[in-house]
This record gives C-alpha cells, structure tokens and sequence, in this order.
C-alpha cells in the first residue's frame, strides 16, 4: 500500500485564493490556526483524506465533485456565508461540543446549500434559519428532535418511519435540522419519491 502524502494548511490567513484538494494520494489537514476568506475550495477526495483540525472559512465557495459520505469532522470549522455545490451524505455542520474536544469552536451561520445534494446532513447547535437548504427533491426537517411527535403521527413511505422517524428522539441533542434527498431515502426504504413529497407537503416546518 502507497503512504500518503501530508499536506499541512495550517497557521494561516489565506484570500481570495482556489485551493484544489483533489490528489487521492494525500492526506489534507486543514488547521490549526487556519483561516480562509473568498476562497474557492475544490474537494475531490473522500472523507478520511480531509482532516478539519480547526478552520474558519468565511465567504468561502466549496465545489464537491466527489460524493462526500460521512464526514464529521465538518463540526471542527467555523463557517460563515459559505456556499456548497456538490453532493454531501451524513455530514454533520455546526457547534457539536459533545462530538470531541476538538468541537466546541465549530460553527455555521449564513450559509448556502441551495446548489448541494444532501441526504442523511445535520445542522448541530445552531440556528438553521441563517441556512439556505437544497430545495426539492431534497427536505430538510426543522427541530427534528421537537417535532418527533407530530412527525410520527403520520404515515411515511415505506420503512422509512419505522427506521428514520420513530428514532428522531434519538438523534443527538443538539441536532437542529435533518436535510434528505427523497430518491435516495425512497430507494432505501422500498418507497417513492413522490410518496416522500405527498408527506413532506403537509408540514410547515419543512424546507423542500
């Protein structure tokens, strides 16, 4: 096996730059004392060649030309008025201080999803009113956590109620938004996209 070539960002201020973070051969390690404004990054690599040790990206652009699957360490940055364009699954963004030590300077505000893909991505302690989400055939469920009970009184296609819904009280406690791609979620779940839109349709406090 090939090692891995460390790529050290870290103890600056960097603007108005592109940084092109797309080698498979390296390990990219954003931090510590790192931050970015008005840059555009490109992200081409898959989670565990992207460490986030404590960054602050503000007005940064994000263009993901690789699914990004399972990246928590999202928690470790501080972002404000960012925008993302790609596809995002299970990344987690926000003020998590329970995740790690690491966590407790992480933040989201004023940010842009609207040209991302997003399924199974979490907003974590912090208000996701300054968020724009992606719209249909994404959703994003405000307050998931607040809102289980009314959530669960009513049917949702296929199992997706009985594994996604009915666990909403188990998410972690600061989780302040769920955001989903109903084709994804309906392939999964032995449903339809268009039985998620039938659902998602009567609630108020979602975003799609």
């Amino acid at each position: 096996m090939a090692w891995l070539e460390n790529v050290l960002i870290e103890n600056k201020e960097i603007e108005n730059e592109r940084l092109e973070l797309t080698d498979k051969n390296s390990l990219y390690f954003l931090g510590p004392d790192l931050s970015l404004r008005n840059c555009t990054i490109t992200l081409k690599v898959s989670a565990r060649n992207l460490i986030i040790l404590g960054a602050r990206f503000i007005d940064c652009a994000f263009e993901v030309k690789q699914e990004l699957k399972n990246h928590q360490q999202w928690v470790f940055a501080s972002l404000k008025g960012c925008r993302f364009k790609g596809r995002l699954t299970g990344c987690d963004f926000g003020h998590w201080p329970d995740y790690s030590e690491r966590a407790k300077h992480g933040s989201i505000k004023d940010c842009d999803f609207t040209e991302a893909c997003m399924d199974g991505c979490r907003i974590m302690g912090c208000d996701p009113s300054t968020i724009r989400f992606p719209k249909w055939p994404c959703f994003t469920i405000l307050d998931p956590i607040g809102r289980a009970r009314e959530l669960n009184s009513v049917q949702w296609p296929g199992r997706f109620g009985s594994v996604v819904i009915e666990d909403l009280y188990d998410q972690p406690p600061p989780t302040k938004a769920l955001t989903f791609f109903a084709p994804a979620e309906a392939k999964r779940y032995d449903a339809t996209p268009e039985e998620f839109r039938a659902v998602v349709e009567k609630f108020n406090r979602i975003v799609y």
